[in-house]
């Protein structure tokens, strides 16, 4: 996937040498929350936030508040996992572009790489999503995957998506297959199951049986 085709130019970097005034303007008439800076050799030195700016004194000018500069930025080569995962690092929706020589290239815009995101199989396609949880020291990938693929799923994504006291959670999209029959294989393996977005006949199994002891005490 090629991210070079989704770098835009339409602001170009403030100077440190403009004033305060300039970038509170520019803010009034964006809806980014960050304005890249570069200073008098043209050298991008990070970016100011929204928040910040509006704190300033607007006869200043942008180098008297360098200091609070942000120097997040991206490779121009970097996959868009990684720019989603800087994105959401530094709470922004501009992420400055560089090439290997630091030379400003422009910026990707949040909402272009979440778009490319949800056209990833993981969204796009058709499948059941399922949780599951198992120690930290007892799952691994391929018996995920093996577990899948043995009930005739096709796993179509996988990511860690919680880890906590030694447990670790696991979000699936699973398509090709009803998750029954998966759920009950995770169930045999000592997974436990924290969600799964089709019926799960042994959950209505144990409610049922429930039920039915209820009534039968309660006669």
């Amino acid at each position: 996937m090629n991210l070079s085709e989704y770098i835009i130019n339409d602001i170009k970097p403030l100077s440190t040498a403009d004033k305060i005034s300039d970038l509170q303007l520019l803010f009034n008439q964006l809806t980014y929350t960050h304005i890249p800076i570069k200073n008098s050799e043209n050298t991008y030195i990070g970016c100011l936030s929204e928040t910040d700016v509006y704190c300033f004194e607007r006869d200043k000018f942008i180098q008297d508040y360098s200091y609070a500069s942000e120097g997040f930025f991206v490779r121009e080569d970097a996959i868009w996992l990684d720019v989603l995962e800087t994105f959401a690092q530094n709470s922004s929706n501009i992420m400055p572009v560089l090439n290997a020589e630091n030379a400003y290239l422009g910026y990707y815009e949040l909402n272009d790489i979440i778009t490319l995101f949800n056209q990833t199989p993981f969204f796009a396609e058709d499948g059941g999503t399922l949780v599951i949880e198992k120690g930290l020291d007892d799952y691994s990938f391929s018996e995920i995957s093996q577990i899948v693929e043995s009930n005739k799923g096709k796993l179509l994504g996988a990511f860690i998506s919680k880890m906590q006291n030694n447990l670790v959670q696991f979000t699936l999209k699973i398509g090709n297959a009803s998750l029954n029959d998966i759920i009950q294989t995770f169930r045999r393996y000592n997974y436990t199951i924290i969600s799964g977005h089709e019926d799960d006949s042994y959950i209505e199994n144990l409610k049922d049986r429930s039920d039915y002891l209820n009534k039968y005490l309660n006669m």
